[in-house]
Parts: C-alpha cells; sequence; structure tokens
C-alpha cells in the first residue's frame, strides 16, 4: 500500500488493518506517529526503481509474500501545461505513472506465482479534466490505461482495477477549490452538481478498495471504478446552478 501516511491512503491502510491484513505502507516523509505499530512503514520514494524493490522486499520479508497492492501514492499539481516546468513534469509523472508501473513491476513475479490483486487509484480527472490541471489529468489518463493493461497482460492470476474518485474531502480537494476566485461559492457550486449532495470521504475510497480486493470481487478486473456521488453522470445543466 503506497501513500499511506494521510487523507485517502491512510483511510486504505486503516480499513485494511481492521479487516485483518498484515499492512506495509510508505511515504516519502517519516513514519505517522498514530500509525498502529504492527503495520510496516517504509520510508521511501515510489518514483525510485531501487525504492520500489526495497518495499516489495521488505513486505516479503516481514510477511512471507504480497497478496494484495494498492497504488495510491500520488501528487497534485495546479498548471496549464504552458506553465509546466521539466521540474514539474518529473515530479508529477515520476510519482502519479513512474512509481505505479515501478511498484506494480515489483509485485508481479511474486504474484504470477501465488496470485494476487492490485488496485490503482486513478481519477475522475482522468475521464474529464479539471482546468489549470493538466499533468494530473494526464497522470490519472496513464493509470487507467495501464490499469487495464495489467489486467489483460498478467490474468488470470493477477485481477487489476483501478477505482476513480470524485471530489473527496482531502488536503488535495481543498487545494482544487483554493485556486477558484471565490473558493466559497466553488464548493457550493460543486456540491450542488453531485446528485447525492455531498462530498465523498476517504471511507467511501477505502471500502471499494476493501471490496475489489475481496473474493465477491473475483469476476472484476480491467475496470475503472467511478466514485463521484454520481457527479459524471449529471449534466451541468442542472436546476438551481445558474
Amino acid at each position: 500500500m503506497t501513500g499511506g501516511g494521510r487523507g485517502i491512503g491512510r483511510a486504505i491502510v486503516d480499513r485494511l488493518h481492521r479487516d485483518g491484513f498484515n499492512v506495509l505502507t510508505c511515504g516519502r516523509s517519516a513514519r505517522p506517529q498514530d500509525l498502529p505499530s504492527d503495520i510496516l512503514w517504509v520510508q521511501a520514494d515510489v518514483a525510485s526503481p531501487a525504492d520500489a524493490q526495497e518495499i516489495v522486499a521488505r513486505a516479503i520479508e516481514r510477511f512471507g509474500g504480497i497478496s494484495v497492492l494498492v497504488n495510491n501514492a500520488g501528487v497534485q499539481l495546479e498548471k496549464t501545461v504552458q506553465e509546466s516546468s521539466d521540474e514539474d513534469w518529473d515530479r508529477l509523472i515520476g510519482t502519479n505513472c513512474r512509481g505505479v508501473f515501478n511498484m506494480s513491476r515489483a509485485v508481479l513475479p511474486f504474484m504470477a506465482q501465488a496470485g494476487g490483486t492490485i488496485v490503482n487509484l486513478g481519477s475522475t480527472s482522468g475521464f474529464a479534466s479539471d482546468g489549470r490541471m493538466a499533468l494530473y489529468n494526464a497522470s490519472k489518463g496513464f493509470v487507467h490505461a495501464l490499469t487495464r493493461s495489467l489486467a489483460v497482460d498478467h490474468g488470470p492470476k493477477v485481477r487489476c482495477n483501478a477505482i476513480s474518485p470524485g471530489w473527496i474531502m482531502t488536503e488535495m480537494a481543498e487545494a482544487g477549490f483554493a485556486l477558484a476566485s471565490d473558493p466559497s461559492r466553488a464548493r457550493e457550486d460543486a456540491l450542488k452538481r453531485h446528485p447525492v449532495k455531498r462530498f465523498g470521504t476517504p471511507q467511501d475510497v477505502a471500502n471499494a478498495v476493501s471490496w475489489l480486493i475481496s473474493d465477491e470481487a473475483s469476476f472484476m478486473t480491467g475496470q475503472c471504478l467511478v466514485i463521484d456521488g454520481g457527479l459524471l453522470a449529471a449534466s451541468p445543466l442542472q436546476p438551481g446552478l445558474t
């Protein structure tokens, strides 16, 4: 489980731990102080192939194998293509794309023998582009496409699906609202566009991960499961939005 220090990642870690899994998670920062003691933390950067190999090696050393990989680590950048630098590209694509590739490549030799499940964190931004988030939008399109390739190339031993969250209330979502000239109005407008009339929580995503890795989802692979409160289903021409 990558990127498990906070937000959606931490909610997934807590859910898997509650479900009885042996959990390893990682991040570029030091171990969170409130992480349960029996959860293994590795300080690492998934953009590095060597770090990805080390994460997998540590999991096998501690637990004897790997049955589930959740690729959650990701960063967000609020820039257009013209505004984006080479450093921006390396940072965002390195984590959001290469990180998923590195971790998947590292676990596949073991899952090819014993079987396993991969869940990648995509985004509704991979289907409908958010303004001034060009590299982030593109990175999530990559995640969706790689998910399908992993499922096709490595089944039946390995199932691979993606979860594509919409507006989940995390620090990253708040940063998105902050881009607006009137953040409060932007937040109110976004809420109106959700048929369920609420934003998502990290626990909503964690619940979906729990299901996707279970036997109940054994016939599901190569899919991008959208969890967005109906946002993408609704036309922008909705009563009460003007």
